[in-house]
């Protein structure tokens, strides 16, 4: 018996070299390009004021200085509110509002992907059809829901409706309906029930899905309290940090240099955590559009 030799050929590339160089240059442009309002911010935060104040500005900080830090430092120590209050109270609202939204989100989105229902579709296109409204066109409708169910004045007046917001919906539906369905009927038949097969099956295959969503629901809740938090967070002691910094705006343009110092400190949580987690970011993209 003859056995024929398996002969592996390598997919050959259609670009050549220059087309390669050519593509990382233009990516790496593109990439400068996008960065250089973070690279501003940063140089910002170490200028004094002078050169804050500099007609044009520079673009890069000639003589680096600590000092808006110092300045930011001693504006909230002496605030009648403790800082630690208002760092907390940033922290509750993301960290909360940002697991419920993940949680709720996967839930409904899994019946939505994987099972079959009267109506289904009408949910879904209504589903869709709320993304094409911002959050200012539904702050009414939010407040007089907040007001009637008595959450006005807390933390969960923001909470609420970044948990029920569609766009987590929207994508851990269309990123689980690449699920393979054989795979959840053989674990049916295997006797697994309903909410074991959601969070034990379904979960772990859809992680850069929710890592994504982590992303981006922290990301609005981290600063919803100057805008959000302002309309339904009256009491001092529930403000949150961007609150606290926009304040220091209202001293004038003295305080230039320290709200600068303050827009890099607010910057640097959601940046880390974009960082740590990119790669699941580019994966879901790439995919959650994409059919069998």
């Amino acid at each position: 018996m003859t056995v024929m030799p398996i002969i592996i050929r390598k997919k050959r590339l259609s670009r050549s070299l220059a087309g390669d160089i050519l593509l990382f240059g233009l990516l790496a442009l593109v990439g400068c390009f996008m960065a250089l309002p973070l690279v501003f911010v940063i140089s910002n935060a170490f200028k004094p004021i002078n050169e804050i104040l500099k007609f044009p500005p520079d673009f890069f900080v000639r003589n680096p200085t600590l000092t808006n830090f110092y300045d930011l430092y001693h504006l909230l120590a002496g605030s009648w509110v403790p800082f630690t209050r208002y760092i907390y109270n940033t922290f509750f609202i993301a960290i909360v509002g940002t697991a419920g939204h993940v949680i709720i989100a996967s839930m409904a989105a899994y019946p939505l992907a994987k099972r079959k229902f009267p109506g289904k579709t009408f949910l879904f296109t209504v589903v869709v059809m709320s993304l094409m409204f911002s959050a200012t066109v539904t702050q009414i409708t939010n407040y007089m829901t907040m007001s009637w169910l008595g959450f006005l004045d807390t933390h969960w007046a923001v909470i609420i409706p970044a948990i029920g917001s569609s766009l987590g919906l929207y994508l851990m539906k269309q990123y689980m309906e690449q699920i393979p369905d054989a795979l959840l009927e053989a674990a049916e038949i295997d006797g697994c029930s309903e909410f074991r097969m959601f969070w034990s099956i379904v979960m772990p295959i859809v992680k850069p899905a929710w890592l994504t969503l982590i992303i981006f629901s922290f990301q609005g809740l981290w600063g919803a309290g100057g805008t959000a938090g302002s309309m339904f967070i009256y009491s001092e002691q529930l403000k949150t940090l961007d609150y606290a910094f926009a304040q220091i705006l209202q001293g004038g343009i003295i305080r230039t240099g320290p709200s600068m110092a303050a827009t890099l400190l607010m910057l640097i949580v959601p940046i880390v955590i974009f960082v740590i987690s990119q790669s699941s970011v580019i994966q879901t993209m790439s995919t959650s559009g994409m059919k069998d």
